[in-house]
């Protein structure tokens, strides 16, 4: 009972404590103003001083660009530091034009498109800093990251139709006379795979990320990419079976022991003592197809190295990352771009000084899967045949 006394006692005190110096600054206020009012306008308050700006924009260079790159560089300078040549660099400038064109600015001029995407391509074909971009093309810190960002959500928001594409039932079938012209499996339009791209994933949560899904065909071009989950390639491509065998089978996917075995994706026999010189074969065959894929990863990774190591992306924003190389790898196998062998084995020493992470087998397998493999096994075995 004393405790509770005393504590009313001292927030009493403490409320009249508070009224009596509200009461006191409400009096010096006023004599001051009183004061003031007396001498009249002659005397004014000083104002506040203001930090004056030291400059409205920080000179800087760009003669690297206009000057050098512009005027100077011959299409092997233009592939080393935008890995495209001038005539190539010219085409994505005008297919990229709706999606980072500068807009109306009326207080400085814009930095131009072709300067735009140079700084993007710059970034993901070299994973320099952007402190060292800036200074090279004589911008803000910022500015780089902007226009890569920019560039990359661009391209697969909105660009991404003229670069990554399912292709049509002409195209399927042409593709598909290409592969059984040289591996003997009829009816394959692509391989699918996958490869690790380093990301500083959150502490919470990293076990969820995957790696990078890529499907293309046998001119080493994606059809599709995915980061994360997969989703269904054949969402575009109307159904076009041939028969084989009496069977009619469908065009299908190839893929390693880490892909179920289904109607439309075929992956070779589990190694065993056990199988038959058929289906030894097939394995043959399906792994000689299906080193086109691993050739398009590196060829991949050598133009665009921003994916080999860790950047300074955030997490979130590197699927848009990896995508957006994607289709730039596209965009370069279509315009017959040169690629350095110095490239090639520059990816090869990395991919030996950092593995690509351990892949299981999944073992799950449907029935229709088992009856198209088993027919595409029987005609590989005769076609070897009439080869002999």
């Amino acid at each position: 009972m004393f405790i509770l006394q005393f504590l009313l006692l001292q927030l009493s005190n403490n409320a009249a404590l508070l009224q009596a110096v509200s009461i006191l600054l409400q009096r010096r206020r006023r004599a001051f103003l009183e004061r003031a009012t007396a001498l009249g306008p002659s005397v004014r308050l000083a104002p506040i001083p203001t930090k004056t700006r030291s400059c409205w924009m920080r000179v800087r260079s760009r003669d690297w660009w206009e000057r050098v790159v512009l005027h100077e560089f011959s299409d092997a300078e233009w592939r080393e530091h935008f890995r495209m040549c001038r005539r190539s660099f010219v085409k994505l400038c005008n297919l990229m034009k709706d999606v980072i064109s500068p807009g109306e600015m009326t207080v400085r001029p814009a930095i131009p498109l072709e300067m735009r995407v140079a700084i993007a391509l710059y970034k993901l074909g070299g994973c320099a800093e952007y402190r060292s971009i800036a200074y090279r093309f004589g911008v803000h810190n910022a500015t780089v990251m902007k226009f890569v960002y920019m560039f990359c959500k661009g391209m697969v928001n909105q660009a991404i139709r003229h670069f990554i594409k399912v292709p049509n039932p002409q195209e399927a079938r042409a593709i598909a006379e290409r592969f059984q012209s040289r591996f003997c499996i009829p009816q394959v339009i692509g391989c699918v795979d996958v490869t690790h791209i380093p990301v500083l994933a959150p502490r919470d949560g990293h076990m969820k990320f995957l790696n990078l899904k890529f499907v293309l065909n046998l001119q080493k071009k994606a059809h599709d990419c995915h980061v994360g989950i997969s989703h269904s390639l054949f969402s575009g491509i109307k159904k076009n079976p041939c028969e084989i065998n009496g069977t009619p089978i469908n065009f299908i996917v190839l893929g390693d022991a880490a892909y179920p075995l289904l109607e439309w994706l075929i992956k070779a026999y589990t190694p065993s003592p056990t199988l038959t010189a058929q289906q030894n074969s097939f394995n043959s065959s399906l792994n000689d197809a299906r080193a086109a894929v691993e050739i398009a990863f590196q060829r991949l990774k050598a133009r665009w190295r921003v994916l080999l190591k860790k950047g300074d992306f955030h997490y979130t924003f590197l699927p848009y990352v990896a995508i957006t190389c994607c289709a730039l790898h596209n965009f370069c196998e279509r315009e017959k771009e040169d690629l350095g062998q110095a490239w090639m084995e520059e990816v090869a020493l990395m991919e030996r000084t950092i593995p690509q992470p351990p892949t299981q087998s999944y073992t799950q397998s449907s029935t229709a899967g088992e009856a198209v493999r088993q027919v595409l096994t029987e005609y590989v075995a005769s076609s070897h045949m009439q080869e002999r």
